[in-house]
């Protein structure tokens, strides 16, 4: 069949984000756990605090991902930012928040940071943070809004970007 304009696929139906969401959290915690060692500035006192904080955390923040992956495969839409999505999500995590993912990325950088005692990984979040809701969030949140128009900018209207 040959393709014209009203059978065609778009071009560019994806997000299109500026890097692959979890270097947004990886970058800045490798150079706060570089600074974390070559300083040896903590946080918390030494000892089991840190891992009965941390690790929690970071189960929680897995349960969430594996929660709102399966979630999006349920409803068949694309996990990934570089894929189209052909549904808005309401359901699961994504009733509570409209970005669980990237929320259980930031609760594993934090359980991460507390375990470890790294206050520099905690110093740099707002880096991490930043780079997630300008390159990434941003752009899919308009994306979606071009894509789903008013079904999406009514979720938008009654559920938090992040909790």
């Amino acid at each position: 069949m040959m393709q014209t304009p009203e059978n065609a696929p778009l071009a560019r139906d994806h997000a299109n984000v500026r890097f692959f969401p979890p270097l947004a959290y990886a970058a800045p915690m490798a150079a706060g756990l570089a600074l974390h060692f070559a300083f040896s500035d903590r946080f918390l006192p030494q000892g089991w605090v840190q891992l009965a904080a941390g690790l929690p955390l970071m189960v929680a923040s897995g349960l969430l991902a594996v929660w709102a992956s399966m979630t999006m495969r349920r409803a068949k839409t694309a996990i990934g930012p570089y894929s189209s999505t052909t549904a808005v999500v309401v359901h699961g995590p994504f009733r509570f928040s409209r970005h669980p993912m990237y929320l259980s990325l930031t609760g594993l950088y934090v359980g991460i940071a507390v375990s470890v005692n790294a206050l520099w990984v905690i110093v740099l979040l707002p880096v991490a943070l930043v780079s997630i809701t300008v390159g990434v969030i941003a752009r899919e949140e308009s994306y979606l809004e071009r894509k789903f128009g008013t079904e999406y900018i009514s979720y938008k209207s009654r559920v938090r970007r992040w909790l």
